[in-house]
């Protein structure tokens, strides 16, 4: 958990948190591909690409490409938060803040009023070209100030906050750059500066909490927390005959239609080149597509000790008690009875807590990245995560035990041979 904590305290954005996951993949033996390179891949050996430097794939190519099954994990890296707009210095009176949009679902109130500050990667022009720098300005900077109860004595009855205007960060008083910040702390020119992807994050990055040390609370665990262990879990695998694949992309918050989302040929694209790289013969990677599984893996709902009721009363889930196994009728997640009991099998053999989860039938849940990366690879896939508290808030709660469990049951997925576990076909 420790370990799992700093790797959060780091990954501030999509982009530093795939730069974490790439060093923590370079420490296992992982080697460095570039999509703009030939791929010149060998047996039994064990490789990364990045794109864009917010989305990250790992795969092990197995003894026999012509022989073999796929298996794959996918998370994501991306988290709901507040982007900087490109013209972005408002001066409101005697102070200058920030103009900035939505990006994915955030609960807006979760970031009033605490510590903030600015985080991604800035592109700047320099006589060999336009070079990117992961940037974090490490320090408290901004605010988004409420309005106090004197100015609106019913905002305990629910306020409906206007993005444009309530959720304005406080950048420091008139004539105040954020330019010049990011010109000193890169130690550029300002004018050399030319665009950034710049968010806001809070500055809170994770503590153990509860009566017996078994929650954790911390900005971004929905999901990074499921990269972090199903990551753990695929280096601690050793099947050397499937072809196992690990990937987090970005921008599942936004939809995953992006050239490194879910949507994209990123993963698909990438098994090809394996494939091709490792001459396998016509009609290999389909053989393995139609004998593997994909795990899809976001973070779950637990039941609400204030809030009951908002959960199917037979289909509950709580935090600390095993993987999520996701269901929903109409395939927002993408779980059926076959995927189903393939990984309760193999969760079942190795020990691994589990719990079924639906929603209520009246009330709409989220989706994940598994049903789109079924439309470039269709292969058998179940939706999983972890059960978590206040999803998609500045800081969000977890269970202690629940990374262990995952880390578990994902080694013992990508150690699964699954290519005949199914019987009596027809």
């Amino acid at each position: 958990m420790q370990n799992f904590l700093k790797f959060i305290d780091k990954a501030k954005t999509q982009y530093h948190a795939t730069c974490e996951l790439a060093k923590i993949l370079k420490e296992n033996g992982y080697t460095c591909i570039n999509e703009e390179d030939d791929y010149n891949l060998k047996s039994n050996s064990k490789y990364y690409v990045v794109r864009n430097n917010s989305s990250i794939l790992a795969f092990k190519t197995p003894n026999d490409i012509n022989n073999t099954t796929l298996k794959i994990v996918a998370s994501h890296t991306d988290s709901p938060t507040l982007k900087v707009k490109p013209n972005n210095m408002l001066t409101l009176s005697n102070y200058s803040s920030l103009n900035v949009e939505v990006y994915g679902g955030p609960i807006y109130s979760s970031f009033f009023d605490r510590p903030l500050s600015l985080a991604g990667r800035v592109f700047v022009n320099t006589d060999d070209g336009i070079e990117e720098h992961l940037f974090d300005i490490d320090r408290d900077l901004l605010v988004i100030p409420n309005e106090c109860i004197h100015f609106n004595r019913e905002v305990n009855s629910g306020k409906n906050y206007n993005p444009q205007i309530d959720l304005i960060p406080l950048l420091g008083k008139k004539d105040s750059k954020l330019d010049t910040i990011i010109a000193k702390e890169l130690n550029v020119k300002e004018e050399d500066i030319l665009s950034y992807d710049l968010q806001v994050y809070n500055r809170f990055r994770g503590t153990i909490i509860g009566a017996n040390n078994e929650y954790f609370m911390a900005p971004q665990i929905d999901n990074l927390e499921s990269a972090y262990a199903t990551l753990q879990g695929f280096l601690k695998s050793r099947d050397e005959d499937s072809f196992n694949v690990w990937v987090s992309f970005d921008n599942e918050e936004v939809g995953s239609s992006t050239k490194q989302g879910a949507h994209s040929d990123f993963l698909s694209t990438n098994l090809k080149r394996a494939f091709t790289s490792l001459n396998a013969k016509e009609g290999s990677y389909y053989k393995a597509i139609a004998s593997g599984m994909l795990v899809s893996c976001d973070n779950a709902h637990a039941v609400h000790p204030n809030d009951i009721g908002k959960t199917d009363s037979l289909n509950k889930v709580f935090m600390n008690e095993g993987i999520v196994i996701k269901h929903n009728a109409n395939q927002a997640y993408t779980t059926d009875g076959l995927s189903s009991a393939i990984i309760k099998k193999i969760f079942k053999e190795s020990n691994i807590k589990y719990q079924d989860f639906t929603n209520r039938s009246d009330v709409r849940g989220g989706s994940t990245l598994g049903a789109l990366s079924l439309q470039n690879v269709s292969i058998k896939s179940v939706d999983i995560g972890l059960a978590q508290l206040a999803m998609h808030s500045a800081c969000e709660t977890a269970g202690t035990k629940d990374l262990d469990t995952l880390v578990s049951g994902m080694k013992a997925f990508y150690d699964y041979n699954i290519s005949n576990v199914i019987k009596g076909k027809y």
